[in-house]
């Protein structure tokens, strides 16, 4: 593994307090709050503890109630819903300063035999034909001022917290046509596997990254810009099938729709082969600053 990959799993790998009290650091991903993918990942460790080994995520629900604060350690509580003959279900909050931040709930499932089906996965270039976001920031810097950064700042602090990304930008939609809509193929720093129990989680925490900012690209702008307030509502991820970040990922995120301050989001995630693994959505606030 990368350095950046092991202290991203050193992160996410929170401390038990209790039998269902955990507790999480905070770290600043380069973003002016704490990075929901972060959460949203440690939240999924807490339930996942609290659950027999031989059950998976099926799919989680997540609500972001108040921005984190970087600096403060998160206390997760967690609630045994049901236990189920097949499902199991989980509720996580996560507190900071004695006030809840974010909810979740979680389902896991045993596994078992059953129909199959899938979409098929788009056409698009291969990762090893794309260049990194990194690189493509690199090269902007170096560029002409009339170049677009578009969304690669986001990209370089994946790649920064142990997830690099290649963006298809040829597929990328541009400023004024809808929906807003991205193709980028991402997986885990370094050249050694992190531990495979670690792989659900990494998806969870990787999910976040772009899908806000998909809902911008119609609009032009920038991260950051005085103009408009962007932040995540809510977050939910379906797993339809494991996962290895160790290899290529395909994330294919469509924007739909954007209206009264908010904008909807979907995502779909196919491995190389084109198996469909995940399925995410997401409500983020995408308010106009006046």
């Amino acid at each position: 593994m990368s350095v950046v990959l092991d202290e991203l799993l050193k992160l996410l790998d929170i401390e038990t307090l209790d039998a269902n009290l955990f507790r999480g650091q905070s770290r600043d991903d380069g973003f002016k709050q704490l990075y929901g993918g972060q959460v949203v990942a440690q939240a999924l460790v807490a339930a996942t503890r609290t659950v027999p080994a031989d059950r998976a995520a099926q799919s989680l629900h997540a609500y972001f109630l108040r921005p984190g604060d970087l600096k403060l350690p998160i206390i997760y509580e967690v609630e045994r819903i049901r236990d189920g003959g097949s499902f199991t279900t989980r509720r996580v909050q996560a507190i900071q300063n004695s006030v809840p931040i974010f909810s979740m709930m979680v389902s896991f499932h045993a596994a078992e035999d059953g129909w199959e089906h899938q979409v098929a996965m788009p056409d698009v270039p291969s990762p090893e034909a794309l260049k990194s976001g990194t690189r493509l920031y690199a090269e902007w810097q170096a560029g002409p001022p009339e170049a677009s950064p578009s969304l690669l700042g986001v990209k370089v602090i994946a790649e920064r917290a142990g997830i690099e990304i290649r963006p298809a930008l040829d597929l990328q939609s541009e400023v004024g046509e809808t929906p807003g809509v991205q193709r980028l193929w991402f997986r885990c720093t370094g050249d050694q596997p992190p531990p495979r129990a670690w792989h659900t989680v990494l998806l969870a925490y990787a999910s976040d990254f772009d899908l806000i900012g998909t809902a911008k690209l119609p609009h032009g702008g920038h991260y950051g810009q005085p103009e408009m307030m962007m932040a995540s509502l809510d977050h939910a991820i379906w797993f339809h099938r494991p996962a290895r970040l160790d290899d290529w990922l395909l994330y294919c995120i469509d924007a739909p729709t954007a209206s009264a301050g908010r904008a909807f989001i979907t995502g779909r995630i196919f491995d190389r082969q084109g198996v469909l693994i995940a399925s995410t959505t997401q409500e983020g606030l995408m308010r106009r600053v006046r």
